[in-house]
């Protein structure tokens, strides 16, 4: 895997460029342990999630949580399978 100092955009121009340091986020019920499941999903897909970039918020009422993590991803698809798989597990509502 390349350092993250080295990956540049090959058309800073343009909007996501690959290879890449994202952040995708999920939301679903505070009791559905996101905070594990997250990162877990994500690396499922084959993509590294950065260690300690990891965030969590939880609601107004405390009812639903979201959390962040921060993942390094060689393409597009890459990144479209881990939205796809974190939407494909029943506890995430959202993602971003």
């Amino acid at each position: 895997m390349k350092d993250l100092d080295t990956l540049q955009a090959q058309n800073p121009q343009q909007g996501f460029q690959f290879p890449g340091l994202f952040e995708i986020t999920a939301m679903g019920a505070a009791s559905a342990a996101l905070d594990v499941r997250v990162p877990q999903i994500v690396e499922s897909v084959g993509v590294a999630v950065l260690a300690g970039s990891m965030r969590v918020r939880p609601s107004r009422e405390g009812n639903y949580v979201s959390v962040t993590v921060s993942f390094t991803c060689p393409t597009r698809e890459k990144y479209d399978e881990a939205h796809a798989a974190l939407r494909a597990d029943p506890a995430v509502r959202w993602t971003l």
